[in-house]
């Protein structure tokens, strides 16, 4: 009987990231906040889904040896050990655009409870108290907003806040002014946007960098009347800084969703009428979980099926065109053929991009060609997510280079490798037809076209008359069924012949065919390399 790939929801989540996984996987549910039962769950698991309880940490990856991807329903990663998860080649998704919607129309129900004072106000007339007076706010429309980080949410943000007629000017030097101006923003300095904004907003995510931001620096820059609103990450904004600014009148207000240590439920900030806080709600609405959920399981059953996977944050490469993902599998197979021809793992890899396919120059060539050129030397296994760190650790260098030349190919991909011993030795590929079949068309030199598939045999020898009689002949005597064969003579007389077979070849049978022909370089590509 077939396995199916094991994967196992740590945390509760949606119906429809159940059926977002499909049938051809076997689903086991466990409290990923028990961590006794969560190793041992761990064991047997293809894939691990979490939301934020679960900690992922280098024990728990130690404990899923089967282990290839961890799916995180959500944005933040906080609870995940990306750098182990990469060491192990262990792929780790977030849903990065889930709740990007849920979080913008947060902050926008932030900025007016601390404009008008409205969790202020419904609390006192629920306690019977009419205080119409003492909860007066103010306007939106005319103010400044100063938006610091303008990403997904800030831009939604933006555009929302523009609507309520406010002036709306931003903070991040990772946007250009161009896409500022596409989303209606102004960009400014930090500085001045401090000392203009009536209200302000941060949309960041918390690094050495962000964190304490908007801390006693910025906070002695803005205006009295200002208020701040975080629903972004704990820790940008320092608490016990806003604090202070707060009680000396330095900021009129303040809104947080999120804390520096969460779950928070005792700061002296809940203690200030002019406060507004919320328990971290940005993703808690039905449809930013279900959206996180349906994602979180679309990573998994690509990664589970080795394809590329878009919201992977420790593979390099970014998105992957559609024509560019047939590419993947057959420069890993080219990776697997340059290797076993050179005997070991190059020194220095280039992968050069020919025709159109060098138009997207897309760099997950390089990452599938490596993966390729690895698998099988390393100690653990190779996968997209550590070849990079696989290859510095055998001391591999590698390269992406693009041609418009494509040697008689409307696209082709070579594989160029330098040895130790300072030999070079290249093998190229290509798609063919429309029905894009791999096809390995030059190896060391010689011009090919043989199919990339089931077991691959080569052998290098004098060229001399009946050569391929031979050959045919010793792997017919071991019982082999060769499908397609070709051989190719260089100017200096040495043949090289590729052979494809449906069944695995017994290592006798290349021996004797080698020993036939006189061969000085023999070597084969099994099905499952």
């Amino acid at each position: 009987m077939t396995r199916h790939p094991v994967v196992l929801i740590a945390e509760e989540l949606s119906p429809a990231t159940v059926d977002a996984l499909g049938p051809d996987v076997d689903v086991r549910h466990v409290d990923g906040s028990d961590r006794a039962a969560l190793l041992p769950a761990l064991a047997d698991a293809d894939a691990v889904l979490v939301r934020s309880a679960t900690r992922v940490d280098r024990e728990a990856i130690a404990a899923g040896p089967r282990l290839k991807v961890v799916a995180r329903a959500g944005v933040g990663l906080d609870n995940v050990d990306i750098p182990a998860a990469t060491e192990a080649g262990v792929l780790v998704a977030n849903a990065p655009v889930s709740n990007v919607t849920s979080a913008a129309e947060l902050t926008v129900g932030l900025l007016l409870a601390v404009a008008r004072n409205i969790p202020q106000a419904d609390a006192a007339l629920k306690n019977g108290a009419w205080q119409r007076s003492r909860w007066s706010g103010v306007e939106l429309s005319g103010k400044v907003l100063g938006v610091v980080g303008l990403g997904r949410i800030g831009g939604l943000v933006a555009r929302r806040m523009a609507a309520f007629g406010m002036d709306v000017v931003a903070y991040d030097p990772y946007v250009t002014a161009a896409h500022a101006a596409a989303t209606g923003v102004r960009l400014l300095p930090l500085d001045e946007l401090l000392a203009r904004c009536d209200f302000l907003t941060v949309h960041l995510p918390r690094t050495p960098e962000t964190t304490g931001l908007i801390g006693f620096d910025a906070l002695s820059k803005v205006k009295q009347t200002v208020r701040i609103v975080n629903a972004a990450r704990g820790g940008i904004v320092d608490e016990n800084e806003l604090y202070a600014a707060l009680k000396e009148g330095r900021v009129a207000g303040a809104a947080l969703d999120v804390y520096a240590s969460e779950p928070c439920t005792d700061s002296p900030l809940f203690a200030l009428d002019n406060v507004v806080v919320t328990p971290h709600l940005g993703a808690s609405t039905a449809e930013a979980q279900e959206k996180a959920g349906v994602a979180a399981a679309r990573s998994v059953r690509l990664a589970l099926a080795g394809e590329h996977v878009p919201d992977a944050v420790n593979v390099r490469g970014g998105p992957v065109p559609e024509p560019v993902r047939p590419w993947l599998p057959l420069t890993e197979r080219l990776g697997r053929v340059f290797t076993r021809a050179a005997g070991g793992v190059p020194v220095q890899l280039e992968v050069l991009l020919r025709g159109e396919i060098a138009e997207a120059a897309p760099g997950v060539l390089e990452l599938a060609a490596l993966k390729g050129v690895l698998d099988g030397t390393a100690a653990g296994a190779v996968s997209h997510v550590n070849a990079p760190l696989v290859a510095r650790e055998r001391g591999l260098t590698s390269r992406l280079s693009t041609s418009r030349d494509a040697v008689g190919h409307r696209s082709a991909l070579t594989l160029r490798g330098v040895l130790s011993d300072g030999r070079v030795l290249t093998v190229t590929g290509t798609l063919a037809g429309i029905r894009l079949q791999e096809r390995l068309v030059e190896a060391l030199g010689h011009d090919l076209d043989l199919p990339l598939r089931g077991d691959l045999c080569f052998l290098r020898y004098p060229h001399r008359p009946g050569a391929i009689g031979l050959i045919g002949g010793e792997f017919a005597a071991e019982g082999v069924d060769i499908t397609a064969m070709q051989a190719a003579t260089d100017a200096g007389r040495t043949a090289l012949a590729g052979l494809c077979v449906d069944t695995p070849v017994p290592a006798s049978a290349l021996g004797r065919a080698a020993a036939a022909v006189d061969a000085d370089l023999t070597w084969h590509v099994p099905t499952a390399d």
